[in-house]
């Protein structure tokens, strides 16, 4: 597998060569400067791609490619706006890069409680603790009719645990769930997402999913033409926030959504973190049966629990069998291989924050430097291991 790194541009805290002085050789990023719903022009993608290569790094994989809301819900200027995403891919694959990553999620992207969560060994993780999200959605944020999208029992425990949470923590928990909504901190107040929100939930789940299969349908056969694989990013977490519908979660999410565009064109993302969030997915089973067409993987573990909390985990220690996914997508590269075909980027999806870079600011959650080398690192040998029993 190649091994990438994701990169947040030229502002992102983790130099082009720090990078490459981590042992990775793919660069994974976005034109992040470019709003949401318009072209990525050739000029500005050259200009990345030419600044990754000065570096002896390549561009292997987009991500992402974001859609804006008005597609996903098919509403106001959606032709238009599906028009500059063709455009995109169209300029993408002009320019040589040929992977893209998206995600479908309704208004949140990636969702955590806590950003900072403590380790035994004083390490930081990301985590979703449950009961958090539920007192926020109940009693925070005040959603219309939010007891129904939860159990007795989580009610029972968000109640409990909103009683005795500080003001300090109860804007943390804000603040670190807005951090996952597209531009983040300030850019939206509690009377926009209760808006957004309730938008979504009024198409309910089988419109929201033919509206996903519709837009793979408008966009497949540009991709096509120019030689795009799309790999679609699975929901993080896998499972309904908000009441939202979320409709690329489970095994059969994945299956319905390949057989909706039956092209090379349309992939998976393979996020073992996110995917492997939910206990009833067996990752091995799905990349077995989807192997030929995931293009993109996502290496990260999680310690799940039993009211569908967890946190980030390392890399080979969590309730994923990282070793039993390495060896699969190790014999897909096989297959490929032997067809001439090209091997599988693949990412140290998050890292813990370690030693110094605790009191560093600036750090994006989950993608300290320090964190990622040793997980980088890890999956490194674990693979050589792989590779050389194979021998």
């Amino acid at each position: 597998m190649q091994e990438t790194w994701r990169w947040f541009g030229p502002k992102d805290p983790i130099s082009l060569k720090k990078i490459a002085q981590a042992g990775a050789t793919g660069i994974v990023t976005s034109l992040h400067e470019v709003a949401v719903g318009e072209c990525w022009q050739v000029a500005d993608i050259q200009a990345r791609k030419d600044l990754i290569e000065e570096d002896g790094l390549n561009w292997a994989v987009v991500e992402n490619l974001p859609l804006h809301n008005d597609i996903k819900l098919r509403k106001g200027n959606f032709k238009e706006l599906l028009e500059n995403y063709c455009q995109s891919l169209i300029n993408l694959g002009q320019c040589g890069v040929k992977t893209v990553c998206y995600n479908f999620m309704p208004v949140v992207d990636w969702t955590r409680t806590n950003l900072d969560y403590r380790l035994n060994n004083d390490a930081r993780a990301l985590r979703f603790e449950m009961s958090d999200f539920v007192a926020y959605d109940v009693y925070i944020l005040k959603r219309k009719n939010a007891e129904e999208s939860y159990t007795d029992l989580q009610l029972d425990n968000a109640a409990k645990r909103f009683v005795v949470m500080t003001d300090e923590e109860k804007s943390l928990l804000e603040k670190n769930i807005i951090a996952g909504l597209p531009g983040g901190e300030g850019s939206y107040n509690r009377e926009d997402i209760r808006a957004a929100i309730e938008e979504f939930i009024a198409l309910g789940e089988a419109q929201y999913r033919e509206n996903l299969f519709q837009f793979l349908r408008d966009v497949v056969p540009t991709a096509e033409q120019a030689g795009i694989e799309l790999c679609i990013h699975p929901d993080d977490p896998p499972f309904s926030l908000f009441g939202l519908p979320r409709v690329v979660s489970t095994e059969d999410d994945a299956a319905a959504l390949l057989a909706a565009a039956p092209s090379k064109s349309n992939g998976l993302t393979m996020c073992a973190g996110s995917y492997g969030a939910r206990g009833d997915n067996d990752l091995v089973r799905m990349i077995r049966r989807f192997s030929d067409r995931i293009y993109f993987v996502h290496l990260r573990n999680v310690k799940r629990e039993e009211d569908g909390s967890f946190y980030e985990s390392e890399h080979l220690d969590g309730d994923n069998d990282m070793i039993g996914i390495m060896s699969a997508l190790l014999d897909e590269e096989d297959r490929r291989s032997k067809e001439g075909g090209a091997v599988i980027p693949m990412r140290p999806d998050h890292g813990h924050l370690l030693a110094d870079e605790l009191d560093q600011p600036g750090t994006n959650p989950g993608y300290s430097y320090a964190g990622r080398m040793k997980s980088l690192a890890e999956l490194r040998g674990a693979l050589h291991a792989l590779e050389a029993v194979r021998k």
